[in-house]
């Protein structure tokens, strides 16, 4: 008799190649210029972020969350910031969350996160500097993570395209006199 057949694929697994590569190269591009880095400061005309940071007790399952598993909110801002905004293939244990373990076991979550900041202000034109992505990060882990997430989410998901349909204002009557 012979063996029942499985159609069924092997799952990739939560190691990302490509998450890697990207991790890799921008270590590397830390450690190729750290004067620099820790010198970067956000252009003048950048503007302030919208979650602040000690607003992470809301909402609560996403504070609650980060306070468990900070890698889960980790990556989870990761995926929404270099893959797609509204979280489509997202999984949970994935590259980054896997890199947030690694680095909490050495000691140095911090400079995951604040690499994770950086990246944020460039991206959306923020406010702030190397030095006090490294301080916010380590004295306010999980504050940080929160504000993070919900002011990627914010932009990326209420942020309506300049060029996408907008609605017209609705009509009126016009004033009786």
């Amino acid at each position: 008799m012979a063996a029942p057949q499985n159609n069924q694929v092997a799952a990739a697994g939560p190691i990302d190649n490509a998450d890697v590569e990207d991790w890799k190269i921008r270590v590397n591009d830390v450690l190729a210029r750290p004067s620099e880095v820790l010198n970067q400061t956000s252009p003048q005309d950048a503007g302030p972020w919208h979650a602040g940071l000690f607003s992470c007790f809301e909402p609560i399952d996403l504070c609650l969350i980060t306070w468990c598993l900070p890698c889960v909110t980790f990556g989870k801002t990761h995926h929404r910031i270099r893959k797609d905004a509204n979280l489509a293939g997202y999984e949970p244990i994935n590259t980054s969350c896997l890199l947030f373990c690694g680095a909490s076991c050495v000691g140095i979550p911090c400079v995951a996160t604040a690499m994770q900041r950086a990246d944020i202000r460039d991206k959306f034109h923020l406010e702030g500097n190397c030095l006090s992505d490294l301080a916010i990060s380590c004295c306010c882990g999980c504050c940080t993570l929160v504000q993070q997430d919900k002011e990627v989410a914010y932009r990326q998901l209420n942020a309506a395209p300049k060029d996408q349909y907008q609605p017209q204002a609705g009509m009126a009557y016009p004033e009786q006199k």
